[in-house]
């Protein structure tokens, strides 16, 4: 059991990594298509959802782990924060309002994939654990 959910939370985090990906096209500059920004909803969407339900379901079937253990509502908080900051880039992305609107939308994307990276590493590390 404990590997299939490990398996599904590192698949869910790499949808998390395909969304800041894919947005960063449009975040450098490059031409937003619609098609392009669906499909980093729906990766964000599976990722997300994937993410925190496998890693709190291991948090809570993996003995030593606990959810108020500091780096599990760490990550908790960083992916709200991440899922925050990406909904207010796409929003900018999708709204298409001139340079101002872009460059705001980019803001949130690459805070969003700062919180990203702190995420991984606190899932990699488990900083107090």
């Amino acid at each position: 059991m404990y590997d299939w959910l490990l398996f599904l939370h590192v698949t869910a985090a790499f949808f998390l990594v395909i969304t800041v990906v894919v947005l960063s096209a449009p975040a450098l500059g490059y031409a937003t298509d619609k098609r392009l920004l669906t499909i980093a909803t729906v990766a964000w969407g599976i990722g997300g959802l994937g993410t925190i339900l496998f890693g709190i379901w291991l948090a809570i079937y993996v003995r030593g782990y606990e959810v108020w253990d500091g780096w599990v509502i760490a990550a908790i908080v960083l992916w709200a924060g991440a899922t925050e900051l990406g909904r207010r880039a796409e929003t900018g992305f999708n709204a298409g309002e001139g340079e101002p609107a872009r460059a705001r939308a980019a803001m949130f994307h690459w805070l969003r994939t700062g919180v990203v990276i702190l995420l991984l590493i606190d899932m990699i590390y488990k900083p107090g654990h």
